[in-house]
């Protein structure tokens, strides 16, 4: 089986694009859409139900309002605890905003088959890029990068990108040595997730991808100010 996951909150705008992108995806696999929610007040869930009936999904939350690492987090434990093979299982994290390239997702799935168990789409690898941002937070991203891949040994390029393919058996481990798979409820659970996989030697590589930040619907929900400081007390105080 493989699970889609995706965080969401007040993406009324993104829903109809994503579900005409996600329906078009991998026809011939066996798919479970998770949709996490993170305390949406518009009319996000209801526009969930409407296009994506007749497939499989559930949307996830208690309608309140945590950040994306609850969401993940929530998503990542109803997957570990629904599903019937854990060992074959994967579960692909992304964007509801579609500005992840779903063209590549099945050259993603194709390495995870080869035993990777972690595989990370990332606009800094040779051949990504992004189509439309600010210089500002691309420099935040590019330093932010720089620092903690030297700080914490993490030899990838990409750290926070919601993009990823994760073998459902790493998650399993990563919970049975953790006190949970994410602990940060902001956007640095992308990295803290990450090495958390680090320190169980997970086999992980990087694809190149195209961030598409044109095709977003809407303000990015990240807040680079806010962002930036929860870095930084990350790295304050996870730094081991």
């Amino acid at each position: 089986m493989i699970y889609i996951l995706i965080p969401i909150f007040n993406e009324e705008g993104n829903v109809a694009n994503l579900h005409r992108e996600l329906s078009s995806v991998l026809p011939n696999e066996a798919k479970m859409f998770v949709f996490s929610d993170d305390g949406s007040t518009d009319k996000t869930k209801e526009l969930l139900n409407s296009h994506f009936a007749g497939t499989k999904f559930t949307i996830l939350g208690d309608g309140t309002n945590n950040g994306p690492g609850f969401a993940f987090n929530t998503g990542f434990e109803w997957i570990l605890a629904n599903s019937n093979n854990i060992e074959k299982d994967v579960v692909i994290t992304m964007e509801a905003d579609c500005t992840s390239d779903i063209s590549i997702l099945p050259h993603m799935l194709g390495i995870n088959s080869m035993g990777y168990d972690l595989v990370l789409a990332s606009v800094y690898a040779q051949g990504g890029g992004f189509d439309s941002t600010s210089f500002i937070r691309k420099f935040l991203s590019a330093i932010a990068n720089l620092l903690f891949r030297f700080l914490f040994d993490i030899k990838v390029l990409t750290l926070s990108s919601f993009y990823r393919v994760y073998s459902l058996s790493l998650l399993e481990k990563i919970k049975k040595n953790n006190s949970a798979i994410i602990t940060e409820y902001g956007f640095i659970c992308m990295l803290e997730i990450l090495v958390k996989a680090i320190k169980q030697n997970a086999q992980i590589i990087e694809v190149p991808m195209m961030l598409k930040s044109k095709k977003r619907v809407g303000k990015s929900k990240l807040k680079v100010f806010k962002t930036t400081m929860t870095y930084f007390r990350f790295l304050l105080f996870k730094k081991k």
